[in-house]
């Protein structure tokens, strides 16, 4: 029996990412090599303090029974202390705080335990692909906010009709931002908190990026904002600024109703994060509060170097203030999938076309900084070479 599978499995996940699996596969079978700028993932260890605090864990049998679905108390206690270090920020452990395996996880999750099929929730265009795939999951339908660069790519509040914010249960934004790699200034996030107010809006802050930022810039957490912890919870990870990726680590912390609400669902999901995975997680935060570690200033030379070398070869492209990606306007005459496509195929460097991010992604490619210098510089030279022909 061939089982087609869900109608809703359908709507989920983007038809270029697979044809970008294709053209990989044609340029690998090819004897191309491949220089991979595409998913953001880090392609650093963690700190050996880290490692270290995961190796001993690993190793103490009282780690290996079921973990809190809403993380161990020894984490969530150390998040309010780096909250409060990073932010100045005071949260509560017991009902604040909330221990995922992920932030994608968190993200993919919350539309069900805060929103009933039919509900309407605002979302980025472009943005990261699980913002709308948790929509779909929970039958919720998507009002979407352009994020163009003339407004700094920040979404224009007075834009969105009056019946639309009084209709809509949440509110998803992420600064800085993936893909675009934009930035907010307090300004905008006093703003957003008075419209989430006046609409009785929940605010859903992704702020997996604010230990990548450049040039001094600092980026705010939204519960910063006076009254923001009434209307906004915000995600956290463990994976861009540590280097843990694969150890699937992150938090939600904020509303104490959004929180218990998705501490509900999950706890009827899963059994929470390995304890281990925890305590790596607590040295973390730890080393970052004594010794401010930071995997900034590495892609920040690593920013420079593409940035530099690319203008050089012709293609002019803002200076990102903050994450691992690059928003490339492209040259004209070319869509997003075209260049992407003859970029890889001619010279071996994959990067993401930015209508996978969403139809106003049209007009750029994302450039994730994930190789090592090296490795960036010979991309940069084959896409010179690649821009020279055109």
């Amino acid at each position: 029996m061939n089982i087609a599978g869900s109608k809703r499995l359908k709507r989920l996940g983007s038809a270029i990412f697979a044809e970008i699996a294709e053209w990989k596969e044609q340029v690998r079978s090819q004897g191309m090599d491949i220089i991979d700028l595409g998913i953001g993932s880090p392609d650093q260890p963690p700190s050996p303090t880290v490692m270290k605090a995961l190796i001993n864990a690993v190793s103490n049998p009282q780690n290996y029974g079921y973990p809190s679905s809403e993380g161990s108390l020894l984490f969530r206690q150390t998040v309010a202390r780096w909250y409060k270090h990073r932010f100045d920020v005071e949260l509560n452990p017991d009902n604040e705080i909330l221990a995922l395996m992920g932030s994608q996880d968190g993200l993919a999750h919350l539309a069900m335990a805060i929103t009933d099929p039919g509900d309407l929730a605002l979302v980025p265009d472009p943005g990261y692909p699980i913002y709308s795939a948790s929509l779909i999951l929970a039958g919720v339908t998507a009002y979407t906010m352009p994020l163009r660069a003339e407004n700094e790519y920040l979404p224009n509040l007075k834009d969105i009709p009056v019946e639309i914010a009084q209709q809509a249960k949440f509110m998803l934004l992420n600064y800085p931002s993936n893909p675009l790699s934009a930035v907010a200034d307090r300004a905008f996030f006093e703003q957003l908190v008075e419209f989430a107010v006046k609409n009785e809006i929940i605010i859903v802050h992704d702020l997996a990026y604010s230990e990548m930022t450049f040039d001094g810039f600092s980026p705010l957490s939204i519960l910063q904002i006076a009254g923001a912890k009434e209307i906004a919870v915000e995600f956290h990870s463990l994976s861009k600024s540590f280097n843990m990726a694969g150890c699937r680590l992150a938090f939600m912390v904020g509303n104490a109703s959004v929180v218990k609400a998705l501490r509900t669902l999950k706890s009827n999901i899963d059994y929470g994060v390995f304890l281990a995975v925890q305590e790596a997680g607590i040295a973390a935060l730890e080393e970052d509060m004594t010794h401010e570690y930071t995997v900034a200033k590495q892609y920040e030379r690593r920013r420079d170097l593409v940035i530099e070398g690319l203008k050089q070869a012709g293609w002019d492209i803002p200076l990102p203030k903050a994450t691992m990606f690059i928003w490339a306007p492209i040259p004209q005459g070319w869509t997003s999938r075209q260049i992407s496509r003859e970029i890889l195929l001619a010279t071996g460097v994959v990067v993401i076309p930015g209508d996978a991010f969403g139809l106003e992604g049209e007009g750029y490619v994302r450039i994730a900084l994930v190789q090592n210098e090296e490795r960036l510089a010979e991309a940069v030279s084959r896409i010179g070479r690649f821009l020279h022909k055109i």
